[in-house]
């Protein structure tokens, strides 16, 4: 790990960049044991979904490791894009760093432009877990399987809405996805996040849903939703009697997601390591993997350039699913 900024890799990605003033700043702020103040993590969807009960999960765990307060900043709206924004635009210090999602890597294959480019704008630092979503609906469609709610979306074409946790979100394609392989027609209903089309979704108001598993569990075990199939390609251990959508009848359908935490491009690498070392210490904690599987995750950690790699093709593969959706950029 590397200890402090007089480290010859540091010191030559300060000169290259031939920013000395920058560097400078760097170099004094590394002089200092890291974290000397409070840290945030931009969280950039409401409270209550899975990439929020994960970033607050991992801020209480690091802020006991560091003795310095970790704060979760919610910055929600246009399926993520607005946080993402904001914590690109941070300064890449290491005091504002941002818990993405799976979302974010689809993003670039739903939007002709952003206001930030996820792999270019940002510095991996280190997964924090892998997800699924539930296919859910409410107790009153008659459907207790894929197949049957197949056949009765097939009976009513457009007769039934599907919840997302908004436009551009993985959830929206896991919807789209599946209409396209069961052949059928389903309404789009967008929300801001997890937690209003749960709201939505428990009221009648919205037939089924495409949604994280994590804050759907509870919903699930009181009946007040039925869950009806896993998206990812393999069975959740947090619920292992659901089968998967593509063993349900549609061979192929997998879409899981992610979150893991970034920091602004250009962050100095010695405080990249830092946090990466930190990730790898808390996701490895009992109490952390035991709270993430309740919630149908699994805690996971890699190296930064682990993570980059897996960036780039994580924004490759969504856009080769999405074309093969039929998903064209807006």
């Amino acid at each position: 790990m590397r200890k402090t900024g007089t480290d010859p890799i540091f010191l030559r990605a300060a000169l290259s960049s031939g920013k000395w003033g920058l560097s400078l700043f760097f170099c004094a702020a590394l002089a200092q044991p890291y974290p000397a103040r409070p840290v945030t993590f931009i969280v950039p969807f409401p409270p209550g979904g899975g990439t929020d009960i994960s970033a607050r999960t991992l801020a209480a765990k690091l802020g006991e490791k560091w003795k310095q307060s970790v704060i979760v900043e919610n910055k929600s709206g246009a399926a993520g894009i607005i946080g993402a924004d904001a914590a690109a635009k941070s300064p890449p210090d290491g005091y504002t760093l941002f818990m993405a999602a799976g979302a974010h890597t689809l993003a670039p294959s739903l939007h002709k432009s952003l206001p930030y480019d996820i792999v270019r704008d940002f510095q991996p630092v280190s997964l924090a877990a892998l997800g699924t979503y539930l296919l859910v609906v409410h107790p009153s469609v008659p459907a207790n399987s894929v197949k049957e709610l197949i056949e009765l979306a097939k009976s009513k074409p457009g007769g039934l809405s599907f919840a997302s946790s908004g436009v551009g979100a993985p959830p929206h394609l896991a919807g789209v996805m599946f209409q396209k392989l069961a052949g059928v027609t389903l309404n789009h209903v967008p929300y801001r996040g997890d937690t209003p089309a749960i709201a939505d979704m428990m009221a009648g108001h919205v037939q089924l849903g495409f949604m994280s598993i994590q804050p759907l569990i509870p919903q699930v075990k009181a009946g007040t939703l039925r869950a009806l199939a896993i998206t990812s390609g393999k069975r959740s251990a947090a619920m292992p009697e659901l089968p998967t959508i593509a063993e349900s009848g549609l061979p192929g359908y997998d879409i899981g997601t992610w979150w893991g935490l970034l920091a602004p491009a250009k962050t100095p690498l010695p405080i990249v390591d830092r946090l990466a070392a930190a990730m790898r210490k808390a996701t490895a904690i009992p109490s952390v993997r035991e709270r993430f599987a309740a919630g149908g995750i699994a805690a996971q950690s890699n190296l930064p350039d682990e993570f980059a790699a897996m960036i780039k093709s994580e924004v490759a593969r969504y856009r080769e699913l999405a074309s093969s959706a039929g998903v064209q950029p807006e």
